[in-house]
């Protein structure tokens, strides 16, 4: 109760515990209102997707034209928790509309977003949390002993504890639970607004606690050396910028070199280029290649006319064939990074408590490749509904329409 008292008299940490609530209330407000956007957005664009349809539907008297002007969004909805840890939702797309053409010249496509947000990143919970939270702490802790020395009372205080050290200890154990409380409050108050579930609320919680101890056993570290306040303060800060800033810097750098990757506007260009040829090129420069992956087609692959849509659609497939090694090691080379950052991760424990909370949220890397592949079963759903009646050349029907296959997001 001693240790109480002295902390709710001391305005310098009620000052920066004052300012950790309003960071992590900030954070998860912010947070909540840009999922509550995505969330409308969604609802908006699957509305529109099943009118267009249906317009499409009763517009087109044909397999090939209805093909065409029919688009099919598909979109990865967030958790309930993807308001602490945005994660690849900043970077990567999280909805698509797709038509039946050249798949690799429509994953790659994403909405324009501001520059400055793509640079530095959203401010959500999980930044908050494992880079300034950090920073906050050691403003804490970093004068406990310096400061009674420097005021002559620490020998005082030391010889009146019942056990060497106690007096400290139970300081700084006070003011770090106090900015974990101050953290995981929020966090809490947030995930019960999203309805998250009490397990991933309980993970997310022990990743921040987890992470704020080992800052509190840096700090203890640094103390044991007795220097002063100043000497203290700039150590632990040059400790979190090469722990925060350095490390993950040149695990990125790292991970870069180490794996290379095609670019996303490479495979773009080379589809679309093998598409726009294919008009110039004599038919069997297209269909002896599809029939080579489509060989149940190998019988109907004449094409008489100077256009016809299965002849179209099959070299839409074509390019697709053609930009495949490029994609395959572009999916892979990420694959690779991201493995591989995990592991070098574990040398800054923010990037590693970063990865944590993304992974709860569904927000990683893994979760946005998993999205990809979603779309692109669904891709091959609609190429393996439509060929059969591109090349039997059968009339459309209400009936048949009514087969063609909906996207499913996870968990729908």
């Amino acid at each position: 109760m001693r240790e109480v008292r002295f902390l709710a008299n001391d305005r310098a940490a009620l000052f920066w515990l004052g300012i950790a609530v309003l960071v992590a209330g900030v954070s998860v407000l912010l947070g909540l209102r840009e999922i509550a956007t995505q969330r409308t957005v969604l609802d908006e664009l699957i509305e529109v997707d099943r009118v267009e349809r249906e317009v499409a539907m009763a517009q087109y008297g044909t397999w090939g034209d209805t093909a065409y002007y029919t688009f099919h969004l598909t979109y990865d909805s967030p958790s309930d928790f993807a308001f602490a840890a945005h994660g690849q939702r900043d970077t990567s797309p999280w909805k698509h509309r797709i038509r039946a053409l050249a798949l690799e010249g429509q994953i790659y496509e994403t909405d324009a977003d501001n520059p400055d947000f793509a640079l530095i990143g959203r401010f959500d919970f999980a930044f908050a949390a494992n880079m300034l939270a950090p920073l906050l702490l050691i403003l804490l802790l970093h004068d406990l002993r310096s400061a009674e020395r420097a005021a002559g009372r620490y020998e005082l205080l030391s010889a009146m504890a019942a056990r060497r050290g106690s007096p400290w200890f139970a300081r700084a154990g006070l003011r770090v639970g106090a900015l974990m409380l101050c953290l995981i409050v929020p966090l809490v108050a947030g995930g019960l607004l999203a309805g998250t579930g009490a397990s991933d609320l309980a993970l997310a919680s022990l990743v921040v606690v987890l992470h704020i101890a080992f800052w509190w056993g840096v700090c203890a570290v640094i103390d044991r050396f007795g220097w002063s306040s100043p000497v203290n303060l700039t150590t632990l800060i040059g400790a979190w910028l090469a722990l925060a800033v350095v490390v993950p810097a040149a695990i990125e750098i790292s991970v870069k070199t180490a794996v290379p990757l095609p670019d996303g506007g490479e495979i773009m260009l080379a589809q679309r280029e093998a598409v726009n040829d294919a008009w110039d090129l004599p038919k069997s420069a297209t269909m002896e290649p599809f029939v080579l992956r489509h060989p149940q087609w190998a019988d109907y692959t004449e094409v008489s006319q100077p256009f016809e849509w299965k002849w179209y659609y099959a070299f839409q497939q074509v390019g697709d064939q053609t930009a495949e090694p490029l994609s395959l090691a572009y999916r892979e080379g990420r694959i690779g990074r991201d493995r591989l950052a995990g592991m070098l991760a574990w040398l800054s424990p923010p990037a590693l408590a970063e990865r944590a909370l993304q992974a709860i949220a569904g927000t990683s890397m893994e979760a946005s490749l998993a999205y990809e592949k979603r779309v692109r079963d669904f891709h091959a759903a609609l190429r393996a509904y439509y060929y059969p009646r591109l090349f039997r050349d059968e009339a459309l029907s209400d009936a048949s329409l009514r087969q063609r296959p909906e996207f499913r997001p996870a968990g729908g």
